[in-house]
């Protein structure tokens, strides 16, 4: 009998989706792979932040050749605005009991735009949001509605209309509950 013990890499996000925070989650997904560790967890709790920042980390994980398991934790995170992005792009999306994700309407930050413009941000975040929740096999419609309508959810709501994949009480629940799944990334199974 032998047991080889599996490498899984960990880092917290608790602040909003910036520049800073999506090199922080590419470092992070660059250092999974190079060490072959078995997956990645983001621990997320965040109230949003910028678009491009989000499309980055999104991308980033879209293309991981190692599982992106973002776990909205601790009890009272919140993956709001953006975060709703980052979750419904991983390869698995769970939430701690307590915890919620929504509202991911696009807000104007120090700049006025007029409505055409706000139009055309809100037309593209919801094609956006609907194509990542397409890739994972999300609810699309529950995603478009969190865009366009600022939909939100607790985690059992989020669980039972198939915007997540699980809820986990912690890490440890987290992993025996991902061990031997199948996941399906950029690279094949």
């Amino acid at each position: 009998f032998t047991s080889t013990a599996q490498k899984v890499l960990s880092i917290t996000v608790d602040a909003t989706i910036n520049p800073a925070t999506a090199e922080f989650i590419h470092r992070a997904i660059v250092r999974t792979e190079k060490e072959k560790a078995q997956c990645l967890i983001i621990h997320l709790n965040t109230p949003g932040g910028l678009l491009k920042s989000t499309r980055n980390i999104v991308g980033d994980i879209m293309e991981a050749s190692v599982p992106v398991i973002v776990y909205v934790s601790p009890a009272g995170a919140d993956a709001g605005s953006a975060g709703v992005f980052v979750t419904l792009s991983a390869h698995i999306a769970a939430m701690a009991p307590g915890t919620n994700i929504g509202a991911a309407h696009p807000v104007g930050m120090q700049t006025t735009v007029d409505s055409v413009m706000y139009g055309k941000i809100t037309n593209d975040a919801a094609a956006f949001i609907r194509t990542i929740a397409q890739k994972r096999h999300r609810n699309i419609a529950w995603a478009e509605n969190a865009v366009r309508r600022s939909y939100s959810y607790s985690e059992t709501e989020a669980l039972s209309d198939t915007v997540i994949d699980l809820i986990a009480k912690n890490d440890m629940e987290l992993l025996r509950m991902v061990d031997g799944k199948k996941i399906e990334l950029s690279s094949g199974d």
